[in-house]
């Protein structure tokens, strides 16, 4: 390969002299290391299709351009990027411009990239060129129609969206923070979900150097929350340790919540095969990002007065608390609150206070499973209950919960949950039960 034969002048050039296993050595540093910032930057995700090889692409990506296809960034000479050379592969990564001069949607977060150092390429260049296994598949065409289809808009996207500036360390900041920095505005990308969108669909930010990074987005009906931890308030983040976020991306739960949605992904393919110094260091940015506090909202009710109707002997008419007893109060108990670690707690959940209520409505119809991380390997799932409940019950329930123990969210109606169970994929239930007298 192109990179080893460089290696290899360099040595060759070189005034000490190498032994062929030291060579070996070094050459499987740089490898794992470049697999390291494969698995940071969570390229497998996105670029492996269900069923599919690793890196052999053609994962459909939704986005409101149409169906973009992902591609093929295995070594493959002909469908890969096997021709690619490094200079190649940096100005794709860090510009989103192909070999062959066209421009890459922005569904590949570039901007984010656009950090990423020398060293590191370097590092990712050798993994995909020599650690990755080629495969010849070709994926799909990209369903984008006009004007979208036209490539040559997107420079000037880039030329309004995306500032292709190296990362620059923070002076006032620690080492730890700037490390975390590092890798949240760069590899790990996390503006893509966590960072509110413009007109045009770019980031609103790209760094902390505005308020809205990082301070959430609503995808596809999911919530990707405000996760900017600094501050006085204790709403969120703001109320987690540094271990608590470290728990959370390494095993997708902790002591305050678990992993739904899109992020189950995240965890499993990326943040939970991190080493814990770079877990801390990403805490410890998060924890430096202050927030504006959050409007104070009222609630219909206290922690003390729901456990304490959930626990009286008579609900009365109360449809919501009755359903709640019934299909949720075994895990998440009469104070909302579950068990660590095991069974989220519903009280202050981001997921549950959600302006957009179509997430909880997603997983009380289908159910949930957390991931299986090396350092948490069982999958613990919530059971689905769109079988059981109908769209006014499950629309009651979720009413209830978003209201309970000082939650603030608006109420459900039921015309909500029925457009969520007719987007259900086909192995989940997709028709409103049959309910007998």
């Amino acid at each position: 390969m192109i990179y080893r034969n460089q290696l290899i002048t360099l040595a060759a050039c070189g005034t000490m002299l190498f032994s062929a296993n030291s060579m070996a050595a070094a050459d499987d540093a740089q490898l794992a290391r470049g697999e390291y910032l494969a698995r940071a930057g969570d390229c497998v995700a996105c670029h492996t299709a269900p069923g599919g090889k690793d890196f052999a692409g053609g994962l459909p990506l939704e986005s409101p351009l149409g169906v973009i296809y992902s591609t093929n960034i295995t070594p493959d000479l002909k469908h890969g990027i096997g021709a690619y050379s490094r200079d190649d592969f940096a100005s794709a990564l860090r510009e989103g411009i192909r070999a062959d001069g066209a421009k890459l949607y922005p569904a590949m977060p570039y901007p984010s990239y656009a950090n990423v150092t020398d060293e590191d390429i370097d590092a990712l260049y050798a993994y995909f060129m020599e650690g990755v296994e080629a495969d010849d598949s070709q994926p799909p065409e990209n369903d984008v129609g006009f004007p979208y289809n036209q490539r040559w808009g997107i420079t000037a996207w880039n030329w309004m969206f995306a500032d292709g500036e190296l990362f620059q360390p923070d002076p006032e900041q620690s080492d730890a923070a700037n490390r975390g920095a590092y890798l949240v505005q760069g590899l790990a990308h996390c503006g893509s979900c966590h960072t509110p969108r413009g007109l045009l669909f770019q980031e609103k930010a790209l760094d902390s150097s505005e308020g809205d990074y990082l301070s959430g987005e609503v995808l596809g009906g999911w919530l990707a929350p405000n996760i900017r931890a600094g501050g006085e308030g204790g709403h969120g983040l703001q109320s987690w340790s540094e271990q608590d976020i470290v728990d959370y991306l390494a095993t997708g739960r902790n002591d305050h919540n678990a992993v739904v949605g899109e992020m189950s992904s995240v965890i499993a393919h990326s943040t939970s095969h991190l080493n814990e110094d770079d877990l801390l260091s990403i805490a410890a940015y998060l924890q430096a990002l202050p927030r504006e506090a959050d409007e104070d909202r009222q609630s219909a009710s206290s922690p003390e007065d729901t456990e304490a109707l959930l626990t009286s002997a008579e609900l009365g008419d109360d449809l919501g608390a009755r359903l709640y007893l019934d299909n949720c109060n075994a895990c998440h108990l009469a104070n909302g609150r579950g068990a660590p670690q095991v069974f989220p707690s519903l009280v202050d959940n981001s997921l549950v206070n959600a302006e957009d209520p179509t997430g909880l409505i997603h997983v009380i119809l289908a159910g949930a499973r957390l991931p299986s991380t090396p350092n948490k390997p069982e999958e613990l799932a919530m059971p689905d209950f769109g079988w059981r409940l109908s769209d006014d019950e499950a629309a009651e329930l979720a009413t209830f919960v978003r209201s309970a123990w000082g939650n603030h969210g608006s109420t459900v109606a039921a015309d909500q949950v029925s457009e969520v169970r007719s987007e259900l994929p086909e192995d989940r239930i997709t028709s409103e039960p049959v309910i007998e007298d």
